[in-house]
């Protein structure tokens, strides 16, 4: 009796097996704690985890190796559970982190980590965000924040070994986008310490309780470190890029141009349109969509009665003063007026909206030169706005008849209005709610510039030629992105594409095509993700007829976050079922 009493008591003490609801969960948490206590302490800073405020990211080729291992183990144990058994959310969690999972492990096994920087930005400007990253309330944040400053010898020598194993490889960025590199490097270190972005927090204290010594004291350290451990490594890399690195860097511009190159591209198609496309159907997708564009094109100059062709009206507007700002002051005010006469146009379109504000600043002038016309900075926490940045570099480069659009596309109701609602979706995993899938969030961005055709939001021809301009930007890097990377295009080709179909200046079209060079496929997300949030909504429309309402649309593609299209094609199918 007291051994069954006993054999009893075991089996009810037994630990319950997990669900596959919870076994998801659990999994869900721990790598996210991975990455945030482990792989990505400045992204743990700006997520408020604590612990890792003094430590740069550890790039060495051990420590790679084995997150490629554990990834590896996280999407095993992933694919373990049972989807079936999920519910819907469950899936899409699931699913979603398995993108990310994914691409982790491509792109280390790629070699990805061999390029370490883009023709715009790369790991020596992204250092340059810690002082925004960083809350300074006590001595122990400065302390921390000074910690990370001196770790930069040892994070750029990493860095450079794996730039010097890219060149043995085969595995470097093109020369042809080399160009201006080594001066935006030097911008980071010539110039006194206190001159320094890194020197920032150093100038006042007010958030702090601190005596006039201890901020002298971390003053006098601060102007040590700059001088000492952060030039002398921008300093460093300076010399290497000039001596070493772009004198053997690649002379083919395409991907296939690395070992494996084709399969490399093909992935990155893959991961950054979320679709089975392959770089021909893409290709050929872009020139029938230039093709469309340029009929639109036609109409507006018609409808300005303007005496010539497209290629003179697009000289036209590069060349006639009216369409360019005479300072950055004035571009700013106008980027400036344009964000708050759309924030007074959503309630039209959308029935929920962010809590979440933003700002309008210039691109900071250490970057501007090989920069983007315009970005999106998401916030760093729940109390700071996210920022519409401007290239108010090369004035005569900046259309004001292309504000607009870019304007919608970057703030609202684009990238802000996306990623901020995103952000507040506290019921959903990290995962969701901080993830940026590219073919989604890019996708939303450029659909947006669309929607203020909707609602009158350009007020002249050449506004509506400039949102024009843009669309036809993202169909035109379809076919130049493609065309560089599998056809065998070469970059001059790309220029003359580019210069031919669109109204960017030629300084805007260099950089842009520089950056399909150093990017391969991401270019290719936006219009991908337009098309298809377009063809969703007229499937919407057209089963839901009087029933389709255009902001119950909106928040049924916006409510679960950036997603793969697959799963928004998904989810779209069910609120038409739902709604009819």
């Amino acid at each position: 009796m007291k051994q069954l009493l006993l054999c009893i008591f075991a089996i009810l003490t037994l630990p319950a097996y997990a669900t596959p609801a919870q076994e998801l969960s659990e999994l869900l948490d721990e790598i996210y704690q991975y990455e945030m206590q482990v792989v990505h302490p400045i992204e743990a800073t700006i997520r408020g985890f604590e612990a890792s405020n003094n430590k740069l990211p550890d790039a060495s080729e051990e420590t790679l190796e084995s997150y490629n291992k554990q990834f590896k183990v996280f999407l095993e144990r992933l694919h373990r559970i049972d989807f079936k058994a999920l519910s819907r959310t469950e899936q899409i969690n699931y699913q979603v982190q398995e993108y990310y999972l994914l691409d982790y492990i491509d792109e280390y096994e790629i070699g990805g980590n061999m390029l370490p920087f883009t023709s715009e930005s790369g790991f020596f400007s992204s250092l340059s965000f810690l002082p925004s990253i960083h809350q300074f309330k006590t001595e122990k944040d400065y302390q921390d924040y000074l910690s990370r400053l001196s770790q930069f010898p040892e994070y750029f020598e990493q860095q450079i070994h794996w730039l010097k194993k890219g060149i043995a490889t085969g595995m470097t960025q093109p020369k042809a986008i080399l160009d201006g590199l080594p001066e935006t490097v030097a911008n980071f270190y010539q110039m006194e310490p206190e001159k320094s972005g890194y020197y920032r927090p150093f100038t006042q204290f007010s958030n702090a309780k601190l005596s006039s010594e201890q901020q002298k004291a971390l003053q006098d350290k601060a102007r040590d470190i700059i001088q000492n451990k952060v030039f002398p490594s921008y300093q460093t890399l300076h010399t290497f890029l000039l001596e070493e690195y772009i004198p053997k860097a690649k002379t083919d511009i395409s991907a296939h141009a690395w070992k494996n190159g084709k399969a490399y591209y093909q992935n990155r198609v893959s991961h950054y349109t979320t679709t089975k496309m392959t770089a021909e159907e893409i290709h050929q997708l872009g020139l029938q969509e230039v093709k469309r564009i340029r009929g639109e094109m036609q109409k507006v100059i018609e409808d300005v009665k303007f005496d010539g062709d497209l290629k003179a009206f697009i000289h036209f507007l590069r060349t006639d003063p009216q369409f360019y700002a005479k300072s950055e002051q004035e571009l700013m005010r106008y980027a400036a007026y344009l964000s708050k006469k759309i924030d007074s146009k959503l309630p039209k379109l959308f029935s929920h909206l962010p809590r979440t504000p933003y700002g309008v600043e210039p691109v900071p002038a250490s970057i501007a030169p090989k920069y983007t016309t315009g970005r999106y900075i998401q916030p760093n926490n729940d109390s700071e706005p996210g920022y519409y940045w401007v290239n108010t570099y090369a004035l005569n480069e900046r259309p004001l008849y292309a504000l607009p659009a870019l304007t919608l596309h970057e703030a609202v109701p684009g990238h802000h209005l996306q990623i901020a609602l995103a952000m507040e979706l506290e019921e959903l995993p990290p995962v969701r709610r901080f993830g940026y899938i590219s073919a989604f969030g890019e996708g939303w961005g450029l659909y947006s510039e669309y929607l203020g055709k909707e609602i009158n939001f350009y007020e002249t021809p050449y506004d509506e030629f400039g949102r024009l301009s843009y669309e036809m930007w993202r169909a035109a890097r379809l076919v130049v992105d493609t065309g560089m990377h599998s056809q065998g295009w070469s970059r001059q080709r790309a220029i003359d594409f580019m210069l031919e179909n669109t109204a960017l200046s030629k300084l805007n079209i260099i950089s842009e095509i520089d950056r399909y060079i150093s990017w391969p496929a991401q270019a290719l997300s936006y219009k991908i993700g337009e098309l298809t949030i377009k063809k969703l909504r007229k499937q919407a429309e057209q089963e839901l007829g009087d029933k389709f309402d255009v902001r119950e649309f909106h928040k049924a593609v916006l409510e679960h976050g950036a997603i793969p299209l697959s799963i928004l094609e998904e989810n779209i199918n069910l609120y038409i079922q739902k709604n009819k």
